[in-house]
C-alpha cells in the first residue's frame, strides 16, 4: 500500500531542489549521478563517514533497526543537520526493491526520522521499477533506464579490474586513479551522448587494456571473496573499508558484481510466475529484461577473456544451476539463494576463502549465509568461510582479528598446495 501521507517530489521541485543520495557503490553511483544530472536533477552523492554517521542514525531510529538502515538514515540526517543545505529546498532519494526487507522498508523509517527532527517537509523519493509511489517530479524515462544499465555494467567492470590490479600494482594507487579517470569520462558520455552499443563495447576494450598496462608484480596471494547483504557487502562505510583491509593484509579481493543482483531480482519475478502464477502480464517484460542483462554481462566477460590478463565472470545461468543443487530458488527474501550460490561459485572458481558480511540480526542473511556454512563445508571441505556481523555496537578490532585468523588459515592452505 502506498503511504498517502508522504510529501511528493513535484515538478516544480525539480527546478531548484538538491537531491541527496546515500552512498553504497562509489563508482556505480557516480556514474548514475552524472546521468541524473543530465536529465535536469541536481543530485549529490553523500560520501561522509566516521562514527558520527552511526551515532546520528541511532539518534533518529530505533537501535534494533538493521545496521544498513541506521547508516543510511545517519548519513542523510547528518547532511540535513550540517547546515550545508536549505532544508526547504532539499530532497532525499532511496532505492526500493519491492521485496520484504532491506531498502523496501527504509522509506518509512527515513520519514519517521525526518518527523522526529521536525523536517517533515523534506520529500523522500522512492526510486523503484514497481510503481510503489508516485513522485510527479522524478520520472525514469526509457532513455534513462537504458543508460542506467550501462552505468551498472561500467561500474562492475571497473570494480572488478581495480580489485584484480590493486593488490599487485607496482605503483600504489595507480589502479584507483585510473578508475577515477574512467569514471569521469564515462559519466560525461552517459550524460551527453546517444547510447551506441558499438561505442560501449569499444570503451570496455579500452578500459580492460588500460588496466592491463598497469605495471604489476604478480606474486601469489590468496583470493578472498566477499558476499553478504548488499549494502554491507559493497559500502566501505558499512564494512569498515573491508576491501582495503584485506588488501593491506596481503589478499586479492573478489566481489560479485551488481549485475548479478539485478539478474537475481529479475529472475525472481520470472520464478514468481512459474511457481505461483504471479506477474502474468509482466512476465514477457521480465523475461526480455533477463535476456538483455544476461547478454550485457556475457559480452563484457567475453571481452575480458579475449584480452587475456584478467579473470572473467561466471555466466548467470551457471549461478542459477549451482543454486538449484544447494538451495531452493524459491528462497528469495533479501539476497536469498543468490548469497548461497555466490559462495559456491566463488569456491568452484578457485576462490575458496570467503567473508560473509551480514548486519547483526539480519534473518535472511543468517539463514542463506551463516546458516549454509555447515552444508557448504560438507559439500566442499576446502572452503574457508568466516561470517562477520556488522552493527553500530560491534567491535572493529574483533572483526579484524577474525579476518586475520581466516587469512592466516588461507595462507597456510595456499603454502601447503605450493
Amino acid at each position: 500500500m502506498q503511504d498517502k501521507s508522504f510529501v511528493p517530489f513535484t515538478e516544480d521541485m525539480k527546478k531548484d531542489y538538491t537531491i541527496l543520495v546515500p552512498n553504497m557503490l562509489p563508482i556505480h553511483f557516480k556514474l548514475l549521478i552524472s546521468l541524473f544530472r543530465s536529465h535536469g536533477y541536481n543530485v549529490e552523492l553523500l560520501e561522509t563517514d566516521g562514527p558520527q554517521i552511526a551515532e546520528t542514525g541511532l539518534k533518529y531510529t530505533h537501535n534494533d533497526t538493521c545496521y544498513p538502515a541506521i547508516l543510511v538514515i545517519g548519513q542523510m540526517m547528518d547532511a540535513l543537520l550540517s547546515g550545508r543545505y536549505d532544508i526547504n529546498k532539499t530532497a532525499l532519494i532511496m532505492f526500493q526493491t519491492g521485496g520484504g526487507c532491506r531498502a523496501s522498508n527504509y522509506i518509512s523509517l527515513i520519514r519517521k526520522a525526518l518527523k522526529k527532527a521536525n523536517m517533515e517537509q523534506v520529500p523522500v523519493i522512492s526510486l523503484n521499477f514497481y510503481g510503489m509511489e508516485n513522485h510527479p517530479g522524478f520520472k525514469l524515462s526509457p532513455k534513462m533506464m537504458h543508460s542506467m544499465i550501462y552505468a551498472v555494467c561500467y561500474g562492475d567492470l571497473i570494480m572488478s579490474l581495480v580489485n584484480q590490479v590493486r593488490p599487485y600494482e607496482t605503483n600504489t594507487g595507480e589502479a584507483e586513479a585510473l578508475a577515477d579517470r574512467w569514471t569521469a569520462v564515462l559519466g560525461a558520455e552517459l550524460a551527453n551522448e546517444k547510447i551506441r552499443y558499438r561505442r560501449i563495447k569499444d570503451n570496455y576494450r579500452k578500459i580492460i587494456s588500460d588496466f592491463a598496462k598497469i605495471p604489476m608484480n604478480r606474486t601469489k596471494k590468496p583470493k578472498v571473496g566477499v558476499v553478504g547483504e548488499i549494502f554491507v557487502k559493497y559500502s566501505p562505510l558499512a564494512n569498515n573499508d573491508l576491501e582495503r583491509f584485506l588488501i593491506k593484509e596481503g589478499a586479492e579481493v573478489v566481489v560479485p558484481g551488481l549485475i548479478d543482483f539485478c539478474l537475481y531480482a529479475i529472475y525472481n519475478s520470472i520464478m514468481d510466475y512459474k511457481l505461483y502464477g504471479k506477474n502474468k502480464k509482466t512476465y514477457p517484460v521480465w523475461k526480455f529484461a533477463f535476456w538483455l542483462f544476461n547478454k550485457k554481462k556475457n559480452d563484457i566477460s567475453q571481452l575480458i577473456k579475449e584480452e587475456g590478463t584478467f579473470d572473467s565472470w561466471t555466466e548467470f545461468d551457471k549461478i542459477i544451476n549451482i543454486a538449484s543443487g544447494v538451495i531452493s530458488l524459491a528462497v528469495k527474501m533479501g539476497e536469498g539463494w543468490l548469497l548461497t550460490s555466490e559462495m559456491v561459485e566463488l569456491a568452484e572458481s578457485g576462490c575458496t576463502n570467503i567473508v560473509c558480511t551480514q548486519p547483526f540480526g539480519c534473518l535472511p542473511n543468517h539463514i542463506c549465509g551463516k546458516g549454509m556454512m555447515k552444508p557448504l563445508k560438507e559439500l566442499m571441505p576446502d572452503i574457508n568461510i568466516v561470517a562477520i556481523d556488522y552493527d553500530a555496537g560491534a567491535s572493529r578490532v574483533n572483526q579484524e582479528n577474525r579476518l586475520k585468523l581466516m587469512l592466516s588459515n588461507a595462507k597456510r592452505i595456499m603454502e601447503s598446495k605450493a
